[in-house]
């Protein structure tokens, strides 16, 4: 009867034998499935009959089976309610020495090493396969958003807050100068980062810096498993300060119409003054006969100024 029991059965075969184990590394996004691997070196036929298989992770330090299948049950089975409906082992796969873990709809809790563990029957019990995979998971923060003064005051500092939710693993954190890229002292800077419902990551961050005439920054959520480092969109400028660096779309389209006024106007004056000349030379250049042009050709002029 002892033998249907999983957690008995693994813990009479662990301290039978120690083989060498195989060491996996996997990444699997939050959401999504993974399929973590354990098969058997060579090729091989193998009697589901015969088989003896374990899925188990560690709890408190404690082993704890997250899926099984034991020689002479027709289907596999969980320990671990965590994993219902979750985990599955392929009994057609296993008969040709795939002994490889399904694991779906992901979550931040499976981080975590897994440990695949293979025994035959036949062969005194004696473990044929001892594979560890580690499952690290990621999931994308979402784009930092940053809130900044609203009335800003040259004998105050300024605050600015940045906010980022739904991550994975927990991020780095940091300001930056956009005009030069340049890291701020991290003295300036608080992040508070925590645990939502979902056990993803929420981060808050706050910049606190005097005031400035020009002030152009960045927040950087920086994701190190998944090689991403986000950054928020340029924000409003903040009132009160000088265009500068931060100035906004409305300056520039005040300094455009500003500039197009003033060539208008230049070409006033201009024209003006190019009128005004042209008015002078009229009045005291000498009135000429018109037949005087015409002298060269007489015959003409016998028609044309009679």
């Amino acid at each position: 009867m002892w033998l249907r029991c999983p957690g008995v059965l693994l813990l009479l075969l662990g301290t039978l034998q120690a083989t060498d184990t195989q060491e996996q590394e996997v990444k699997a996004l939050v959401g999504s499935s993974v399929e973590l691997r354990c098969v058997f070196p060579e090729r091989h036929t193998f009697d589901l009959d015969d088989l003896y298989v374990y899925w188990q992770i560690s709890v408190v330090g404690q082993p704890k089976t997250v899926t099984y299948y034991l020689s002479g049950n027709s289907s596999t089975g969980q320990e671990d309610d965590r994993y219902r409906d979750r985990a599955r082992l392929s009994p057609e796969s296993m008969q040709r020495g795939d002994f490889s873990l399904h694991l779906y709809n992901i979550t931040p809790y499976d981080e975590q090493k897994f440990n695949c563990l293979v025994f035959r029957k036949s062969l005194e019990l004696k473990k044929i396969l001892d594979v560890e995979v580690t499952l690290h998971v990621a999931a994308n923060y979402s784009m930092p958003v940053v809130s900044a003064p609203s009335d800003p005051s040259k004998d105050r500092e300024l605050t600015f807050t940045c906010t980022s939710v739904n991550g994975y693993p927990r991020p780095n954190v940091y300001w930056i100068n956009k005009t030069d890229n340049s890291v701020l002292d991290g003295g300036l800077q608080n992040h508070t980062v925590s645990v939502n419902a979902q056990g993803l990551y929420d981060v808050v961050s706050v910049l606190r810096v005097p005031w400035a005439p020009s002030i152009n920054v960045g927040c950087c959520i920086e994701n190190v498993l998944l090689h991403q480092n986000l950054t928020n969109r340029p924000a409003e400028p903040i009132p009160g300060t000088e265009p500068g660096n931060t100035g906004s779309h409305r300056d520039v389209h005040r300094r455009d119409h500003g500039a197009v006024l003033s060539a208008v106007a230049v070409l006033l004056v201009l024209a003006l003054v190019l009128g005004a000349v042209g008015c002078v030379c009229r009045s005291r250049c000498p009135r000429t006969d018109p037949c005087r042009w015409r002298a060269a050709r007489p015959e003409q002029a016998l028609f044309d100024c009679v």
